[in-house]
């Protein structure tokens, strides 16, 4: 298992905080996964936002927006995520890296991942129930998301997900510099 909080900090950047911890199966977990199991996941983003913005206003956040370069972001990354068989945040690239690709501009980024979660229920209670994830879940400053899914039935998850959160980006006068990221991973 990964620390549960890895911090690297980078000049010049805008201040983004993650935290999070990774888990694997060995080879003797390793789950077959049936086509009609995996053809039956699915990621509704409105479901997902109806979701997230009822958990965040129970706990008297402001809601998040549906952000199609955040939802872009995510697809890349559980794609990438599928391909190579590992719930990583560097499958696609590093996190700054690949907000910087995609065009994000946020003083405040984070992203959760996931394996082997067979419904959004159950992905979004296991970030719920973990305190690195749930904190990106809350980020007090997210004002908009994405989320996606990837499926490969010869990979030990079947299904990677990932959610990507950020605020809105910098003021110009805020003079923010280098950010800190880590990153949550939920492995089911």
């Amino acid at each position: 298992m990964k620390s549960p909080l890895r911090r690297l900090v980078l000049p010049a950047a805008a201040g983004l905080a993650l935290a999070g911890c990774a888990s694997g199966i060995d080879g003797a977990q390793r789950r077959a996964w049936s086509a009609k199991e995996l053809a039956a996941v699915r990621v509704d983003p409105a479901a997902a936002a109806a979701d997230l913005n009822a958990y965040r206003t129970s706990k008297g956040l402001k809601p998040v927006r549906l952000d199609p370069a955040l939802t872009a972001m995510a697809e890349r990354q559980s794609k990438a995520m599928a391909s190579t068989d590992a719930v990583s945040h560097d499958a696609a690239g590093s996190f700054p890296t690949r907000l910087a690709a995609s065009g994000i501009d946020a003083t405040e980024a984070a992203e959760n991942l996931g394996g082997g979660y067979l419904s959004l229920g159950e992905a979004m209670s296991g970030w719920r129930h973990s305190p690195g994830h749930d904190a990106n879940l809350l980020m007090a400053g997210g004002s908009r998301f994405g989320i996606a899914i990837a499926k490969n039935p010869n990979t030990q998850y079947g299904v990677y997900w990932a959610m990507e959160i950020a605020g809105e980006p910098p003021q110009a006068a805020a003079g923010q510099s280098g950010f800190l990221w880590g990153g949550p991973i939920g492995i089911r």
